[in-house]
């Protein structure tokens, strides 16, 4: 019954030619497989930040490592993670100079102060044993001095299935770029990363459009309250057409049903579970 679905953002967030897509499928495809072998022994929540761990180690994707600069020349990352079955959601928010966000989150799920923002963050961090880790590399800093703005679309995240039947979401984002300082992604909100014992739903896209629209959140509480997931997708991605919100979302239910729709071309994803296998073409 073990399902794993992953996305790395949109494609339309980096140069589109084929080397590079072919190089994000590649990505995509080795991770999943690595993730599912994980997801066999063990639970959803290990498996998701497992899973997330290797998506911010990857310089293709913009989270961890290759992190999007902000407006004022620093990286600020953010991450969460949420337990479909005690519906406990931790997260941080514009953390810096750690390597990956998502295991800060993890750690923050024993904490009654669960999402850290900011300085907070960074500081809890670096009290629990993780060192400063610039994730800079020279592309975002050359993308960064030329002033070159990406669609800031860039966000990675997984959901899984476990053998028992529970269900988790991780998400994590290196940002837009030359975003205003302090500004909130989607991702360490309930708009971005959400799960219960029902469903779990990460979200890509622009933040304010995904919050706007409270996308992860809605899915899960329509297929709580008995939409199919296909239906719940197709309710909630109609409410984003009035301003044209740009997100992409993967979503597993409890059934082991797996859906992935994105609003605009194209979001990139890979799905598995042990026979069964995807990514985006």
């Amino acid at each position: 019954m073990s399902k794993i679905i992953i996305h790395g953002g949109f494609f339309s967030e980096s140069s589109t030619n084929h080397e590079t897509k072919v190089a994000k499928q590649n990505a995509l495809e080795r991770i999943v497989k690595s993730s599912y072998e994980f997801l066999k022994t063990h639970s959803a929540v290990e498996t998701v930040v497992f899973a997330v761990s290797l998506l911010e180690d990857d310089a293709l994707f913009n989270a961890g490592i290759g992190s999007q600069i902000q407006s004022d020349g620093k990286i600020r990352m953010s991450a969460a993670i949420m337990d479909g079955e005690t519906q406990k959601m931790s997260g941080v928010i514009n953390i810096e100079e750690v390597k990956n966000p998502i295991q800060v989150a993890q750690v923050l799920m024993s904490e009654d102060d669960r999402v850290l923002g900011g300085s907070g963050a960074t500081n809890y961090a670096r009290q629990h044993g993780f060192n400063v880790f610039s994730t800079e590399i020279p592309q975002r800093r050359a993308e960064y001095e030329a002033k070159l703005k990406s669609l800031g679309t860039g966000t990675v995240g997984c959901v899984a299935l476990d053998k028992n039947n529970k269900l988790a979401v991780a998400t994590s984002t290196g940002g837009k770029g030359f975003e205003l300082v302090g500004r909130i992604s989607d991702s360490a909100t309930v708009a971005g990363n959400y799960a219960n014992e029902f469903c779990g739903v990460s979200l890509t896209g622009v933040g304010e459009d995904i919050v706007s629209n409270a996308t992860a959140a809605k899915i899960v509480t329509r297929v709580t309250d008995g939409f199919s997931l296909d239906n719940a997708f197709e309710k909630t991605f109609s409410e984003l057409k009035p301003y044209d919100g740009f997100a992409g979302a993967i979503a597993i239910d409890r059934q082991g049903n797996i859906c992935h729709q994105d609003s605009h071309p194209s979001m990139v994803f890979a799905s598995y579970d042990g026979v069964n296998f995807e990514v985006f073409d």
